[in-house]
């Protein structure tokens, strides 16, 4: 081999490992760039369930509404007691009823023929809100309020009867006991009048005045004459009365 030979083979082997070299750089310096690629496109790691970002973007704190958990959150139902209207406490929201605020009407119960001695005393509330009517109407079978009150049959039922805004209440009353006939004479009636009582016991203003059914112009009255409470209901109202 001669010199020539010698450097020529010398050059080509200089050339090729700088290709070399230039290769497994260009290679270096690819995959490089697509792991970068790589990271910038991945999404960013997930915080922990439970942990507020850094941004705000964590599940908010619970807030309280307002319910205990022990019932309704409705408003509370109002009281019951003294309306302050009437000064009686008659254990409800509503007023005691006045006699300006009722119409009357009485029926008689007993058949044709027999002596007038049961009767059905009505009252309508015209009012458009309710109103309580207490005890026994204190009713008089005489003219005057200085007459004689009949007595409650019984003791009167002390729970307050509502009557509805044009809503009806009931009382029963009993006028005559005596059985004797012939000449005798008795006091006569030709109207029965009742005043009202307050939720405290005591006598409000004003008297309800029960003009006869039809047919009647007087009947006879007595001692024995009762009356019995306020009611909801005819029955409730007649069903003692007509025991007597």
């Amino acid at each position: 081999m001669n010199s020539n030979t010698a450097g020529h083979g010398a050059l080509r082997r200089g050339l090729r490992g700088a290709l070399l070299g230039a290769t497994v750089a260009t290679a270096l310096l690819t995959l490089t760039a697509c792991q970068g690629d790589d990271q910038a496109a991945a999404p960013p790691t997930a915080a922990p369930s439970g942990s507020a970002s850094a941004g705000g973007n964590g599940p908010e704190p619970s807030r309280s509404t307002g319910d205990t958990g022990t019932g309704s959150t409705g408003p509370t139902a109002t009281a019951t007691g003294d309306s302050g209207e009437t000064g009686g406490g008659n254990g409800t929201e509503y007023p005691d009823c006045q006699a300006a605020g009722l119409t009357t009407a009485v029926e008689l119960q007993d058949g044709r023929g027999e002596t007038p001695r049961h009767f059905l005393l009505t009252v309508t509330n015209a009012a458009k809100t309710p109103c309580v009517l207490n005890d026994a109407p204190l009713v008089r079978l005489k003219a005057g309020d200085d007459a004689p009150t009949v007595d409650p049959l019984g003791e009167p039922d002390t729970e307050p009867v509502v009557v509805e805004g044009g809503g009806k209440a009931y009382a029963g009353l009993y006028v005559f006991g005596n059985d004797e006939g012939g000449e005798a004479r008795y006091d006569q009636s030709d109207r029965f009048t009742a005043t009202l009582v307050a939720g405290e016991g005591t006598e409000l203003r004003g008297t309800l005045i029960f003009d006869l059914p039809d047919g009647l112009d007087t009947v006879s009255v007595d001692d024995a004459a009762r009356v019995n409470g306020w009611a909801g209901t005819e029955g409730l109202a007649m069903r003692p009365i007509t025991q007597l």
